[in-house]
Order: C-alpha cells, then structure tokens, then sequence
C-alpha cells in the first residue's frame, strides 16, 4: 500500500488537487466548495479522496488514491461522515496549501508556487480559508497551467 498523507483530494476536469492543511483548517469544506463551483459551472469535479490520500510516484507523476476503508466517504464538519460519489485515482497537478491569513504572502516569490511529493516538483497554490476567494485562486492557477499562462511581477 502507498504511504498515505493528512490531506483531501479532488479532480477538476483532468486535474488532480491535493489540498493539505493542519486538523480543522476546511480542507474537505474547500474541497466541496470546489466541486460544486464546477459543477455549476458545466464542468466536471469529483472528489477523491478526503482527510487520508494514498499517493505514489508513478512514471513521474503523483498518483492518489483513497485508501479502501474512507473511500466515497466525506466528513462534514459539524455535521459528520457521509457518503459520496468519487474517483478512485487522479494525476496530481496542484497542491492547494490552506495557510493562516498571517502567514499568507500577498505576492508569493515562484520558490513558494512549487512543493515537492514523494521526489516529484508539482505547482503549488497557498489559500487563505475555505471562502469563494479561496476557489477563485484555485481556479485561476488551473487556468493559469493548462494555459502556459504565466504570472506577473509587479513592482509595488
């Protein structure tokens, strides 16, 4: 069995999210969210794996899966466990981090948008909260590398 890691994770179309963050951060609330912003949207999202994510380095790529005993399942903080639609894999392409307001970087320098997982380089994108603010940098930073989009450095 792959090493497992303290995280959620989702599939935005053909993109893989792993988002992390400590106990109680809103990592299956951002998570859902997401999911249903898609959706909304006409887009596909599903979740994969929430709270506990099996991943492996698999021919270069990040790999996650939901370990058997948690698949398709889903805690709602406050209101408890329940069952879900899910995939059973996804490619990681983006590392969601949930970070504090004050630890958050306004304009992150490019070593802080990349992570390392299990020896593989994958795009990272620090959030604050679980709010639509949240959604929308998710959001952006898929656009921004499935369209080779690359970000500004203003001076300020």
């Amino acid at each position: 069995m792959a090493p497992t890691i303290h995280a959620t994770c989702l599939l935005i179309g053909a993109v893989g999210v792993l988002v992390r963050g400590p106990s109680g951060a809103g990592k299956s609330a951002l998570a859902a969210q997401l999911v249903e912003a898609e959706r909304a949207g006409g887009r596909y999202a599903q979740l994969v794996s929430d709270d506990r994510v099996a991943v492996a380095a698999v021919n270069g790529r990040l790999v996650a899966r939901a370990p058997s005993e948690i698949a398709g399942r889903l805690e709602l903080r406050g209101f408890g466990i329940v069952a879900t639609d899910f995939e059973t894999a996804a490619v990681v392409r983006l590392v969601v981090d949930i970070v504090d307001l004050a630890d958050a970087e306004r304009l992150p320098e490019p070593g802080a948008l990349v992570t390392t997982i299990e020896g593989l380089r994958l795009a990272r994108q620090p959030v604050c909260g679980t709010g639509w603010q949240a959604c929308a940098a998710v959001r952006a930073r898929i656009l921004a590398e499935r369209f080779g989009i690359e970000r500004e450095n203003p001076t300020i």
